[in-house]
C-alpha cells in the first residue's frame, strides 16, 4: 500500500513550514492507506555509496534435481513398511485434522439443539444422514446450511459449511469437546452478519485460511473469472506426504533398496527429515505452525519456507515486548527466538511427529538434555552452556513435586488460551524474571500464577530464591522497549543490538523495523549490512528499511543484488520497492528487475480470491504505467470483499484523479452510509471536502477519523495540519502534543510541532522538543542540520 517515506539520511531534512489548507490533499494523498491490511500484505516493507561492501549471502542447500518430478501416492501403501509410524499417526490430531461430516466423526450435539449467541441464534440438527446448521447467512436471514467437514477433534471441533462457488466457510460456533457444549469463537464481540468476522465473510473462508494445514497436497484452485473454487486435496488430514513430500520416487527406491547417494534426496524424497539441520526441519513444521502469509497456491517441499510463505516478525500486535506469545501466532516465531533452536534442537527432539505426543511424560522431555550429566540428548545439539544439575527438584523450581510450578513448562513455557478453550504453550523457553517484566509491561510465569500477590512481593521472593537474576536475552527486550516508546537512549540501544552477532534472525528482523524512526547514517549502514544476512527474514526486513532511509539512486545500488536472491520472498520484496521509483531510475537495471516484478505479479495473481491481492495488483499497475488495468483490479477487490475499505478508498482516489468526481463522490458516500464509523472513510471524506473547498466540513470529518482511530497516527497528524492551516494554531499544537504522548517515536509529529512552536515564537518549547529528540537519537539528521 502507499506509504509515506521519510526523508533520506543523506539529504537535508527540512523543518515543516506553513502550508495552505487546500494543499493537504496533495501532500498526503499517498498517506491515505496507512492501515493494517493483514500479514499477507508484505508490499511495503539499495552497494550504498561508500557505506559497505556487499557480502555474499549463504545459499541454503537445495535438493538435487530429480529427473522426473515425484508425485503424490495413496498413503495406504506406506503401512507395509512403516507400521509403527502409521500406528502412532492413527487417531492423532494430524490424522483427524479434517474429516467428512459423518457419524463417528462429528462430536457436537446435532440433536435439534439451539444455541443462543450474543447476536445470533444457531440451531443444530440432523436429517437425511447429514448434519445441518440453521443460522443467519450472508444476508442476515436464518437458513439451513449443510455441514461438509469436521475440523479438529480436541479441545474443540469446528464445522465447515458448504457455500456456493466451492466455498467452505468455518462456523462461528464450535463444540467444546471437554465441557460438551457449544460456544462462540468471538465472545464479547456480538458478531452478526454485518461483521467482518461473521462466518459467511472472506475472513472465515476455509479454502484460503484453513484447509491447507488440515489436508495433504491441498490446492485452492480459485478461478477468478467465475469467482469460484475447485479446491482439491490428495487426502484429508495431515498425512505422511504433508511433511515428507510426494512419495512416488520413494516407492521406486523401496522396490530396489539401492543405497541412498546423499541425505538430501535420501530414499527418493526431495528432502530427508531423518538426518538434517534444525532449520530444514523447523521450516517444514512452520508451513503450518507459523503465523504466515502464502505466496502462492501450495508449496514445494524442497523450498525454503520463504519461497512459499512470508512469516510474521515479532510485531507489537502479535507478541509481547520480550517475544512471548500474545495473539494467535502458533509455535515457529517463538521457537526460532529460543536458545534451543540456536543450539540445534528440533521439533522432533520433544514431539513424536507421528502421534503429536511428547516424547516423555512430565519433565522427562526437558530432562533429556537438562540433567545431572550436563550432556545433550543426541549428537548434533550444541551442549555448550548446559549445566550438570538436577533440575527436577524443589531445590531448583522451589515448588512441591507434583504441584503447579514443579513442571518445567509452568515456568519456562507459560501459555494462553486461544479460540476460547485451546491452551497453547509459549515456545521461546523464557526464564522468569518478574522484576524485569514489570518494567517492560510484559507477562511472566510467576506473575501469571500468583495474580493474588503484588508484583513487587513476587519479585522480592524470586530474588530471595535466585538472587539478582540476569536478563537472559542480551538486552533485546530493553532495546525494543526503549525504541518503541521513544525513551532516552533508544537509538543507541537499538543499534547496539543490531551489531550483535548472536541475535536470533526473527529478533533482528523485528529490531530492523524500528530503524526508520531513528534515521541516521549508521541506521542506513546497519540496514545495508542486513541486506546480506544469511537469514532470508532479515534480508526481507532490511529491504523495507533501506527504502525508507535512502534516496532513489542509493536504493538502486543496494537493492539490485537482492533481485537475484535465492529466496522468493526477498526477491519480490526488492522488486516491489524498486517499482516505487521513477522508471528512468530503474532503466539501468530493467533487465534484472522486469522478470522479478513479473514474479511478484504472479504471486498476486495466485491469490486473486483475496481482495488484498487485487488491491496489490492495482497499485502495481499504477506504478508500472498500466493505468487501464488498475480500475478492473479494484473492482475485483470489491467483488471479493465489498467491505474491504482500502480498495474503496483507492478506487475513490483513482476516479477522482481521472476527473470522474461524481462517481468518486457517490462511491464514498455509499460506503460511508454503510460504515459511518469507519475512520478510514471519514478521513477520506475529509480530504475530499478539502479538495471541494469546504474546510469547515472537512475538519469535522478529519476530527471524527482521529477520534474513531486514535491509534492511527496519520489521522491525528493530518487533522493537526488542517487545524493549523485553518488558523487554529493552538488546537493544532494540542493535537500534536497528544499524538506525541501516545506515540513518542512519531518523528513527523515532533518536527511539525517544533515548527509550530517556532512560528509562535516559543523557543523554550522548541528547545524541549529538540532535547527530547536528541535524547532519543543524537544522530538524527534534523539535529545535525540545526547544529
Amino acid at each position: 500500500m502507499p506509504k509515506h517515506k521519510k526523508s533520506p539520511v543523506t539529504a537535508p531534512l527540512t523543518t515543516p513550514t506553513k502550508r495552505s489548507f487546500s494543499h493537504i490533499y496533495l501532500i498526503l494523498a499517498g498517506l491515505l492507506l496507512l492501515v493494517t491490511l493483514g500479514i499477507w500484505l508484505f508490499l511495503q516493507r539499495s552497494t550504498p555509496q561508500a557505506v559497505i561492501a556487499p557480502a555474499t549471502v549463504a545459499t541454503p542447500q537445495a535438493a538435487k534435481p530429480i529427473t522426473t518430478p515425484a508425485s503424490f501416492v495413496d498413503e495406504t501403501q506406506c503401512q507395509g513398511c512403516h507400521s509403527e509410524q502409521v500406528k502412532d499417526w492413527q487417531g492423532s490430531h494430524h490424522q483427524m485434522a479434517m474429516l467428512p461430516a459423518a457419524n463417528g466423526n462429528v462430536l457436537g450435539n446435532f440433536n435439534a439443539v439451539t444455541f443462543k449467541g450474543e447476536a445470533e441464534t444457531t440451531r443444530f440438527t440432523q436429517r437425511d444422514g447429514a448434519y445441518w446448521i440453521n443460522t443467519p447467512g450472508p444476508d442476515g436471514k436464518a437458513a439451513d446450511f449443510k455441514v461438509a467437514y469436521t475440523f479438529g477433534i480436541e479441545p474443540l471441533q469446528q464445522y465447515l459449511i458448504e457455500m456456493p462457488g466451492g466455498r467452505l466457510q468455518a462456523s462461528g460456533v464450535a463444540w467444546d469437546t471437554q465441557k460438551n457444549q457449544w460456544f462462540e469463537l468471538y465472545p464479547g464481540q456480538k458478531i452478526d452478519f454485518k461483521d467482518d468476522l461473521h462466518w459467511s465473510k472472506p475472513t472465515q473462508n476455509a479454502n484460503f485460511m484453513c484447509v491447507e494445514c488440515h489436508t495433504t497436497d491441498f490446492k485452492r484452485n480459485f478461478d477468478a473469472k467465475t469467482n469460484s473454487f475447485a479446491s482439491h486435496w490428495q487426502s484429508l488430514g495431515v498425512g505422511c506426504q504433508s511433511c515428507h513430500g510426494p512419495a512416488s520416487k520413494h516407492l521406486e527406491w523401496s522396490a530396489t533398496k539401492k543405497p541412498a547417494k546423499d541425505q538430501e534426496t535420501a530414499k527418493g524424497f526431495d528432502v530427508s527429515l531423518l538426518k538434517t539441520n534444525a532449520t530444514t526441519q523447523v521450516e517444514t513444521c512452520a508451513r503450518c505452525h507459523a503465523r504466515r502469509a502464502p505466496l502462492g497456491d501450495g508449496f514445494q517441499h524442497k523450498n525454503r519456507l520463504m519461497d512459499d510463505y512470508l512469516p510474521s516478525a515479532l510485531t507489537r500486535e502479535l507478541y509481547e515486548i520480550d517475544g512471548k506469545i500474545k495473539e494467535e501466532v502458533f509455535e515457529y516465531g517463538s521457537f526460532t527466538q529460543s536458545k534451543m533452536f540456536a543450539k540445534g534442537v528440533t521439533c522432533t527432539d520433544c514431539h513424536n511427529p507421528h502421534s503429536n505426543e511428547l516424547k516423555a511424560p512430565g519433565n522427562g522431555v526437558c530432562l533429556q538434555c537438562h540433567n545431572p550429566s550436563g550432556k545433550p540428548a543426541r549428537e548434533g545439539i550444541d551442549g555448550s552452556g548446559l549445566q550438570a544439575k538436577n533440575y527436577d527438584s524443589p531445590e531448583h523450581h522451589k515448588h512441591k513435586v507434583g504441584q503447579a510450578g514443579s513442571q518445567c513448562v509452568d515456568c519456562h513455557m507459560p501459555g494462553k488460551l486461544y479460540m476460547v478453550n485451546d491452551y497453547r504453550h509459549d515456545h521461546s523457553f523464557s526464564i522468569p524474571n518478574p522484576a524485569h517484566v514489570s518494567k517492560l509491561g510484559s507477562t511472566d510465569a510467576c506473575l501469571g500464577c500468583h495474580r493474588e500477590t503484588s508484583s513487587s512481593k513476587v519479585a522480592q521472593q524470586f530474588k530471595l530464591w535466585y538472587g539478582e537474576t540476569a536478563v537472559h536475552d542480551g538486552g533485546y527486550a530493553d532495546a525494543l522497549h526503549q525504541a518503541r516508546n521513544g525513551l532516552p537512549g533508544a537509538a543507541r540501544m537499538l543499534k547496539q543490538q543490531l551489531e550483535r552477532t548472536d541475535l536470533p534472525a526473527i529478533r533482528r528482523a523485528t529490531l530492523l523495523a524500528e530503524l526508520p524512526n531513528y534515521p541516521s547514517q549508521r541506521s542506513l549502514e546497519l540496514a545495508a549490512v542486513a541486506l546480506n544476512n544469511s537469514a532470508p527474514q532479515v534480508r526481507e526486513a532490511a529491504i523495507d528499511v533501506v527504502s525508507v532511509l535512502s534516496p532513489a539512486q542509493q536504493q538502486i545500488g543496494l537493492l539490485t543484488p537482492r533481485l537475484s536472491d535465492p529466496v522468493r520472498a526477498v526477491r519480490i520484496a526488492a522488486a516491489w520497492q524498486l517499482a516505487q521509483l521513477p522508471e528512468q531510475d530503474r532503466a539501468p537495471i530493467a533487465k534484472l528487475w522486469q522478470p522479478v516484478i513479473r514474479e511478484y505479479e504472479d504471486v498476486q495473481n495466485s491469490l486473486k480470491e483475496r481482495a488484498e491481492a487485487n488491491l496489490n495488483l492495482a497499485m502495481l499497475y499504477q506504478n508500472t504505467g498500466r493505468i487501464t488495468l488498475a480500475e478492473p483490479a479494484l473492482r475485483d477487490a470489491l467483488l471479493r470483499n465489498p467491505d474491504f475499505l482500502p480498495a474503496v478508498v483507492t478506487l475513490v482516489q483513482l476516479l477522482d484523479a481521472q476527473g470522474r468526481t461524481n462517481e468518486a463522490r457517490q462511491l464514498l458516500e455509499e460506503n460511508l452510509a454503510r460504515h459511518p464509523d469507519a475512520a478510514l472513510l471519514q478521513h477520506t471524506q475529509g480530504l475530499a471536502l478539502v479538495r471541494r473547498g469546504e474546510p469547515d466540513k472537512a475538519l469535522l470529518a478529519l476530527r471524527k477519523a482521529a477520534q474513531l482511530a486514535p491509534e492511527n497516527p496519520q489521522f491525528s497528524f493530518v487533522l493537526a495540519i488542517a487545524l493549523h492551516d485553518s488558523g487554529q494554531q493552538e488546537a493544532a499544537r494540542k493535537q500534536l502534543e497528544d499524538l506525541l504522548k501516545r506515540q513518542p517515536t512519531n518523528r513527523n509529529a515532533r518536527l511539525a510541532l517544533i515548527s509550530y512552536w517556532h512560528e509562535a515564537g516559543q523557543m523554550q518549547e522548541v528547545q524541549v522538543l529538540q532535547a527530547e529528540l536528541e535524547q532519543q537519537n543524537p544522530d538524527d539528521p534534523e539535529l545535525q542540520q540545526t547544529r
